[in-house]
């Protein structure tokens, strides 16, 4: 079956070589601000911050690579049947103009940009929903505002090899360690419905991961699922959340294992795989998402670009699972 003529498709690596045109996210049509989302069904968003970042810089250069490396991925998902340029008008907004020397204002221009989005009116009358390019994971904190502005409290399903609930970090109460404290203390999140997922490595105290627990939080430690499929995982998860509740997906790279996607800036071993990062997302399908992020990716610790491919596969898995996308 033919895509419906009007509803923009990725280009084609026989219309133009893979390694030239414009460099959008699937080489799909671009728009300039958020207020040119009228009409979309989905947008990939690229986030440019690193100022939240507590090791190794970079992830502002994230976008761009992931967008470089998603030349590759073609419209169709083999495996699953997911047709999501048949069904969705999609295109990438580029990014938001961030403050590059105010993490505090950058918060706030993100916030903002993705209120404007949420305001314009998607195709049929439904929301648009965004796909991040990060950008380090204190960008999770702005967006979750603007959608609980619009969606109220969000089930969350966090892919992270940390739990990123810090009480401050440096005496500052926002960075990337410190998002879903926040998004608690603010009402953001519905706390029975979050799922952290690949947590692992040292930490300062035995209690650490503790915190999220008294919120309610499920926790699924990265060694509790070694050697494990996650498919078991995803239907409890879909069945305690249901498929009316808004949920969001927030991915940081580091819950993969170094070994697939080094290029980041707080890498733990012991992590996820390649495999169950595709059932994770994958298994997000019959969910009512309302967007994701893929955070984390950080370029100059990515030469061969593993982890920027890595990224922008995932964010296509992502398109590929939202509501209204057909199996052919």
């Amino acid at each position: 079956m033919n895509p419906p003529p009007l509803l923009n498709q990725p280009l084609s690596g026989n219309a133009m070589p893979r390694f030239g045109g414009v460099a959008t996210m699937m080489r799909l049509p671009t728009a300039t601000t958020a207020t040119m989302a009228a009409g979309l069904d989905a947008a990939f968003v690229g986030v440019p911050l690193d100022i939240g970042t507590s090791h190794r810089p970079g992830t502002r250069f994230g976008p761009r690579a992931i967008r470089a490396e998603s030349a590759l991925i073609r419209p169709y998902n083999l495996a699953t049947g997911a047709a999501p340029f048949d069904a969705l008008q999609v295109a990438d907004l580029g990014d938001v103009p961030i403050n590059t020397y105010s993490l505090e204002k950058s918060v706030e221009i993100i916030s903002g940009f993705y209120r404007d989005l949420l305001a314009q009116p998607g195709r049929s009358g439904r929301l648009v929903r965004p796909l991040t390019l990060g950008g380090d994971h204190t960008i999770a904190l702005p967006i979750l505002r603007a959608m609980a502005e619009h969606h109220g409290p969000v089930a969350l399903i966090h892919v992270d090899a940390h739990a990123d609930v810090n009480e401050d970090m440096f005496g500052e109460r926002i960075a990337h360690g410190t998002p879903f404290r926040r998004a608690v203390e603010e009402g953001l999140l519905r706390s029975d419905k979050v799922w952290q997922i690949g947590l692992r490595g040292s930490g300062y105290a035995a209690d650490d991961f503790d915190w999220p627990r008294r919120q309610g939080f499920t926790l699924v430690p990265a060694h509790e699922v070694w050697w494990t499929s996650l498919a078991p995982l995803m239907a409890q998860i879909r069945q305690a959340i249901g498929p009316e509740t808004p949920c969001y997906l927030s991915f940081d790279i580091d819950g993969i294992d170094p070994a697939y996607a080094g290029g980041t800036g707080t890498p733990e071993i012991g992590g996820l795989t390649v495999p169950q990062a595709l059932e994770i997302i994958r298994g997000c399908r019959g969910l009512n998402l309302v967007g994701g992020d893929l955070v984390e990716v950080s370029p100059p610790y990515d030469p061969t670009g593993n982890t920027a491919l890595l990224g922008a596969n995932l964010l296509y898995e992502m398109l590929c699972v939202l509501p209204g996308v057909p199996l052919r």
